[in-house]
């Protein structure tokens, strides 16, 4: 496989598409069933992939990371998104039940220890899992790093990020009125659980257009709108852990908690001009995870269709093959 970026797209890099070989729907309680599928080699190596928001839902691009004649893939739908259901529901839907979630599909499964994949809140789940159960994991592999910080909201939420972008961020700040722009969150809040579906759907809409316009390095501007349930459930999702740092008891305890992923390796791969999840996050993690190796890849921003991001995570999987 060529890993040359060049010009090329995303998709140059990856493995070919395929279908799963088994797909279910789980019952982990609170009223909440999961969509869970396997890709892959049926006896191979066990990969589990975490999508991003929270809300975000897998797609069928994230099976194609992986070489299909050595991995296990592993993908679900987080509560409340994608195929998943009940959908866009924020009850019983905290960290700690994603994280149980993982723990009810490894053991569904019959999986020891399996690799991680995450990027960007997939990244922060990722990190939150490997400190709860360290024995279960094999390797992290990160990409956007996303570590949950008040810092990290303020960046994006704040007025950071609309420096860089301040057409676009006037579209999603004006849509508030000014005496409630010292809270952004939280005025989208009251307006994403407003109980009035089309003020739900017009606020959740204009969410997720604040944060996909950012994503790629190669934007010119917001695109089309995002289908009002998908939009609906990906905003409400990540307004909700958002609103609650997180459901962490403090603020900082990734990092904090750093040295229980002392002995699991990891790769961190971060977009230079990650306009969502700035480098920091990434140098920082580093730093405090030495067995992780940062790759920091120059012209890219926070996409997992990053051409320059894509052959870094393909190429990651395909050099541990032999090691796992």
């Amino acid at each position: 496989m060529d890993k040359s970026a060049g010009q090329k797209n995303a998709a140059h890099f990856l493995y070919p598409p395929i279908d799963p070989f088994d797909q279910r729907v789980l019952d982990v309680g609170d009223g909440h069933r999961i969509y869970v599928e396997q890709c892959g080699k049926r006896d191979g190596i066990p990969v589990i992939v975490l999508h991003g928001g929270p809300g975000g839902g897998c797609s069928p691009a994230m099976r194609r990371y992986f070489d299909p004649s050595v991995y296990r893939i592993v993908l679900f739908d987080q509560r409340g998104c994608g195929r998943s259901r009940p959908h866009a529901s924020v009850s019983a839907n905290t960290t700690w039940h994603l994280v149980d979630d993982i723990e009810r599909i490894r053991t569904e499964l019959g999986i020891e220890s399996w690799a991680v994949f995450g990027g960007s809140w997939g990244a922060t789940l990722a990190l939150i899992y490997g400190e709860t159960h360290p024995e279960r994991v094999r390797h992290l592999i990160l990409r956007g790093v996303f570590l949950m910080t008040q810092r990290e909201l303020g960046w994006f939420y704040g007025g950071g990020a609309g420096q860089f972008w301040p057409d676009v961020w006037k579209r999603f700040a004006d849509l508030i009125p000014e005496d409630e722009h010292d809270d952004l969150i939280a005025a989208y809040h009251r307006r994403l659980f407003s109980g009035d579906l089309m003020m739900e759907t017009r606020f959740a809409r204009a969410w997720a257009s604040w944060e996909n316009t950012l994503a790629s390095i190669d934007n010119e501007g917001p695109g089309g709108e995002s289908p009002a349930e998908y939009a609906r459930a990906f905003a409400r999702l990540e307004n909700h852990y958002f609103t609650n740092a997180g459901f962490l008891e403090r603020d900082g305890q990734i990092l904090e908690d750093a040295d229980a992923l002392a002995d699991i390796p990891g790769t961190i791969v971060q977009g230079r001009y990650d306009m969502i999840c700035p480098p920091l996050s990434a140098h920082l993690l580093s730093r405090a995870w030495p067995a992780a190796r940062l790759v920091m890849v120059p012209r890219a921003g926070h996409a997992l269709s990053e051409p320059g991001i894509s052959r870094e995570l393909v190429g990651t999987m395909d050099s541990l093959r032999s090691r796992l």
